[in-house]
């Protein structure tokens, strides 16, 4: 019997469609050719130097000659050239298996005896079985090339020395330096007592953030959906504008309120007699202040959900409680809040997660000050995430705030992914499943 898998197979490997054609599928072979053809022409040149690039991150800098600028090699374009060449590389790979795949399985084919299929065949099998694919192919690729491609050059420049004044294109190159920038985060006194500093206040910020949002929203859902209160809807609504209103334009209306020198809140206290209080002025102030505005942000969210929650659940627990001599108090103990915490737990980590990043309340609200005078472009209200944008648009510190943001991902997905696995809402799925 001849053993036209391996030989269709070995085929495939040695240039892409010699299997296709061995297997007498012409069309199919030709296709596949052309494709190898064309990379060798015309994608090949352009990614062996655009990885020759990506190594290397430029030769010759920027010279002034008698008076002219001579323009040299631009290392950030080199790097984005060399990631859009691993990526051409990577969906030619994943072509070429497909061919060796397809050649193989061919011959598989006809070693038990069958017929390969023909033109019109191939077509039918590809409109009926391949169809999903060839729809998410286009989406796949703008994904790779519009997410993928950011994310790899986000995470290589960590690894690089691009900053300001000394490494900033296209006046001068930018090297790569490894692990450098990570040690010199932790070993650097100035940067290791920014980044613990800033990152014990961003973890806090995120707990008390969320965990104020999340229980005020609760008491004032149970408030409402208490028997002895009327008017419901009107209550709902009040309470629901703070959230309705654009955030941007809330905010700065709050920085406003809490000015230390002509805000309405400090003229109100000085009316009772009431010394003004330094709002943004004080460091334990202002974190306050920061706490204060974002519950009043972020109640209302939660406040709706948890009223939708309430609702659903069946008032014959309620009176079966009341009958066994169980208070209001136990009710909500022992049925409310385990059956909210039920539904909204995960919602209380991405709520988390969000707020770890909440950028827009702080540098809107304080813009990261008061100053601190011991820390590196960061202020005692800056997050990380907020820190990072200092470090990017305000100093030029390209390389630090990658090696920042690397571990704001990975902090976030460790949290995200052990409480997501230990939730009772995921486990129950994982139940029914």
């Amino acid at each position: 019997m001849n053993n036209h898998s391996e030989k269709a197979g070995v085929l495939s490997i040695l240039f892409m469609g010699l299997g296709q054609l061995y297997n007498k599928q012409y069309f199919k072979g030709f296709f596949f050719a052309l494709i190898e053809i064309f990379f060798i022409i015309l994608m090949l040149p352009f990614t062996v130097k655009s990885l020759r690039g990506l190594i290397t991150l430029g030769d010759t800098p920027q010279k002034m000659v008698n008076g002219k600028i001579i323009q040299g090699d631009h290392s950030i374009f080199l790097m984005v050239f060399g990631i859009i060449s691993l990526l051409v590389l990577f969906i030619f790979a994943v072509i070429y298996v497909i061919n060796v795949k397809d050649a193989y399985r061919v011959g598989m084919l006809r070693d038990e005896g069958k017929k390969p299929n023909n033109i019109r065949d191939s077509l039918h099998v590809l409109y009926d079985r391949g169809f999903p694919y060839l729809l998410l192919t286009p989406a796949a690729i703008f994904t790779l090339f519009l997410t993928v491609l950011p994310l790899i050059f986000g995470i290589m420049i960590a690894f690089t020395n691009y900053s300001s004044p000394n490494h900033l294109p296209p006046r001068s190159l930018v090297d790569w330096v490894g692990f450098e920038n990570f040690i010199n985060l932790f070993k650097l006194p100035s940067l290791s007592r920014t980044f613990f500093g800033v990152a014990l206040w961003t973890v806090t910020w995120a707990v008390l953030a969320t965990v104020t949002t999340f229980f005020v929203g609760l008491f004032f859902a149970v408030l409402i959906n208490s028997n002895g209160i009327v008017l419901k809807k009107f209550w709902r609504t009040i309470y629901i504008l703070p959230w309705a209103v654009p955030g941007f334009i809330s905010i700065l209306i709050m920085r406003n309120m809490f000015n230390g020198q002509f805000g309405p809140i400090n003229k109100y206290l000085q009316a009772i007699g009431i010394n003004p209080i330094p709002w943004f002025a004080d460091p334990t102030w202002a974190k306050i202040t920061c706490i204060l505005v974002n519950l009043w942000f972020g109640f209302p969210y939660y406040m709706a959900l948890m009223s939708g929650v309430i609702t659903g659940i069946s008032k014959d627990l309620y009176e079966a409680a009341s009958i066994e001599g169980a208070s209001a108090r136990q009710q909500f103990w022992k049925i409310t809040l385990p059956m909210v915490l039920f539904a909204t737990a995960p919602l209380l980590i991405m709520g988390f997660a969000y707020n770890f990043n909440n950028f827009t309340l702080i540098y809107l609200l304080t813009s990261g000050n008061p100053t601190n005078a011991t820390y590196n472009f960061a202020g005692h209200t800056d997050i990380l995430l907020s820190w990072l944008y200092k470090l990017t648009l305000e100093q030029n510190q390209f390389h630090m705030a990658s090696v920042v943001s690397i571990l704001i991902f990975i902090v976030i997905a460790i949290i995200s992914v052990i409480n997501f696995r230990n939730t009772r809402s995921f486990k129950e799925e994982d139940m029914i499943q």
